[in-house]
């Protein structure tokens, strides 16, 4: 069968939710790949002012999906960045905080346990024969553990990590990989994130500098993008700091100012995109958005229409979509008068945010 199943595993995963702030819906479908790598996040309420919603493409295993899954969140709001309101630092560390977190022994420990049914059977083994005892607070509640995988260099395995932060009417996408995060602003899209291809000339150039290479439009051969969480085999040049690694975990940010005119977000991994131009995914929700009582129903619909018929090229990757609709008003301090809106709508023109068929700046 090689990575492929012989008929495709169609059955769903899928949730709404809501404040006084957005609606969400999300599903995701492991689809025609063997096993299910992709992960989310859908937090409304991060904190009072705060929603949170991510999606993470794994490759090589699930356990680096499951795990930002399961942390970044919390390192935003533990960063010291965050409680001087500086939000998009404080994301900005929760990226990078995720590598240094999986390596040693407890990154070893939790990353087993959130790996394959055989991997769990040996952390709980561990867990047993090798009590844990804290050696080094890393000063955010996370401490390393002695034992026999101290010196674990972080996993093999990668994730894509795209997430947006709703703190008010303020919006900030971060994006390490090839998932993306589009806006509908008056039904036209446009893209809040990079796909960080190895190919593109910047990318290019940091593998290059860092000692990788490029063939066939993959890393050293072998990974088909250019940013990750994990995949620490391509990290390992001592004289570079994080951010100039062949592959980086390093997010690239981009903050809005919403406005009455914005409608929703989509945030998926490449699997949709594959499939679907942004502006065609943006005119697929609205044409849903008018007959469906919940945004989870919509989202089924996208995955349905994005499966393959046959195995083999697009529509054959684990798909997850989350579809995040912001109510009206969307703060308090959202623009009321036409001078404040015409500012809004100046600081997001649509050559500032690249629509779908433009290359991202």
């Amino acid at each position: 069968m090689g990575v492929y199943l012989s008929t495709p595993k169609t059955d769903k995963a899928s949730a709404d939710g809501e404040n006084d702030r957005v609606r969400f819906g999300l599903s995701s479908m492991q689809g025609w790949r063997t096993t299910m790598e992709d992960a989310h996040a859908a937090l409304p309420d991060l904190d009072d002012c705060t929603s949170f919603f991510g999606v993470y493409d794994g490759h090589g295993g699930k356990a680096v999906s499951k795990f930002c899954a399961r942390h970044l969140h919390k390192q935003v709001l533990i960063n010291d960045a965050n409680s001087s309101g500086d939000l998009p630092a404080s994301v900005h560390k929760a990226f990078l905080r995720m590598d240094e977190m999986m390596k040693g022994q407890r990154g070893w420990r939790e990353l087993t346990e959130l790996g394959d049914k055989g991997n769990k059977i040996s952390g709980m083994l561990e867990g047993i024969i090798w009590s844990p005892k804290a050696s080094d607070d890393l000063g955010d509640g996370w401490n390393n553990e002695e034992g026999p995988n101290s010196c674990f260099p972080g996993p093999t395995s990668g994730s894509t990590a795209c997430v947006a932060v709703i703190r008010n009417d303020q919006l900030i996408v971060a994006n390490a990989g090839d998932s993306r995060c589009v806006i509908s602003r008056k039904g036209q899209a446009y893209n809040l994130s990079t796909d960080h291809k190895p190919d593109l000339e910047g990318e290019k150039e940091r593998i290059l500098s860092a000692g990788g290479f490029v063939v066939a439009g993959r890393v050293n051969g072998s990974l088909n993008l250019s940013r990750a969480i994990g995949d620490m085999e391509l990290k390992q040049n001592e004289i570079l700091p994080a951010e100039r690694q062949i592959v980086t975990a390093e997010p690239e940010l981009k903050t809005v100012k919403l406005s009455e005119d914005d409608e929703f977000i989509v945030l998926a991994c490449d699997g949709i995109w594959d499939c679907m131009s942004s502006q065609e995914v943006v005119d697929f929700v609205h044409k849903h958005l008018n007959t469906e009582d919940k945004l989870s129903d919509v989202c089924e619909k996208l995955l349905n229409r994005c499966v393959a018929p046959t195995s083999g090229g697009e529509g054959c990757d684990n798909m997850t979509v989350i579809i995040v609709q912001f109510k009206k008003p969307l703060s308090s301090a959202a623009t009321s008068s036409t001078e404040q809106s015409a500012a809004t709508a100046e600081e997001m023109r649509p050559n500032e945010l690249n629509g779908p068929d433009e290359p991202p700046k």
